[in-house]
């Protein structure tokens, strides 16, 4: 059996449309093995009304791009999701459901993809870079998807820094959130992008901390799909009050992420009793990076990086 550790995932970080993504220590666990014949796939009670567990199941689906590509086709696989990312709530589940696939795809063939050619497969089938490469590669990640290739680079965070999600307990789809943009912007918002990813980035790697509630702001996709996201104007005033660094939408929503270099559970504590007083429900939780992306899980159950 093939078991593959990957992990959730935060995009955009504001003003990084598409293109940034950091991976979190939280994971979804795959497994697969080849059986006489068919599809079998098995997946939490609690999620069996939202994963399909047919051929038109995402993890499938990645599988079967790979096994397309080298012309190699089991006669039959078993499947097991063990999920701990949440669905649809911008954190990266269909991107692990993607990567994760494939890896366990070339594992099972023994390999006959390399990690270029796997990280361009996922990120055709997902359509952008922001989340396929940290949950393959772990940390930071800047990428952007060529015609026949991906180029990124990846970079470690400051040990210090972690990210608190506040978590709503509805679904909001990538696809809905997408059909809130506009087509076109004005050059004036560009310019305001280009210039705070930038600053984002490097404040990120040096931990210059303080430019962050200025450096995650956003003129390309937050104003258009905040008003979809319950409180969003509350919440976020209240994380830069207690001490969050900068705030932003996790992906498409409706995830709200803050950043932080200390005082993690006072801070934390200190939102829980905020959102308590809300009529929208929240889960909140204080999240570390995960540096090593993708993990391939040995017969041990220790853990050896894919790369």
């Amino acid at each position: 059996m093939i078991r593959v550790k990957v992990p959730a995932t935060t995009a955009n970080i504001g003003p990084g449309f598409d293109s940034l993504g950091i991976a979190l220590q939280l994971y979804n666990i795959i497994e697969v093995e080849e059986i006489n014949f068919g599809l079998e796939i098995n997946v939490p009670v609690e999620d069996q009304k939202y994963i399909e567990t047919n051929e038109h199941n995402l993890v499938y689906q990645a599988m079967k791009q790979l096994f397309d590509a080298v012309n190699i086709h089991p006669q039959g696989l078993r499947i097991n999701l063990i999920n701990n990312i949440p669905l649809a709530r911008g954190l990266g589940s269909s991107a692990a459901c993607i990567v994760g696939g494939l890896v366990a795809a070339n594992k099972l063939l023994n390999d006959p993809l390399k990690e270029e050619e796997i990280m361009y497969l996922a990120a055709t089938m997902d359509g952008h870079t922001d989340n396929i490469l940290p949950a393959l590669v772990g940390g930071l990640t800047v990428g952007c998807l060529l015609e026949n290739e991906v180029k990124y680079v990846k970079m470690n965070l400051p040990p210090q820094l972690k990210l608190l999600a506040i978590i709503p307990d509805f679904h909001f789809s990538t696809k809905k959130a997408r059909s809130l943009l506009p087509q076109n912007v004005p050059v004036e918002d560009a310019v305001f992008n280009i210039s705070r990813v930038g600053l984002l980035v490097a404040s990120l790697v040096t931990a210059h901390f303080e430019n962050l509630s200025e450096a995650t702001k956003d003129k390309i996709h937050q104003p258009y799909r905040k008003d979809f996201i319950p409180n969003w104007e509350e919440i976020t005033s209240k994380l830069i009050k207690i001490g969050v660094k900068g705030c932003f939408l996790s992906g498409s929503g409706p995830t709200i992420m803050g950043i932080l270099d200390g005082d993690y559970k006072n801070i934390e504590n200190e939102m829980v009793k905020f959102l308590s007083h809300l009529e929208q429900r929240y889960k909140v939780t204080v999240l570390d990076v995960c540096n090593q992306g993708l993990e391939v899980l040995n017969d041990e159950g220790s853990n050896g990086c894919y790369r």
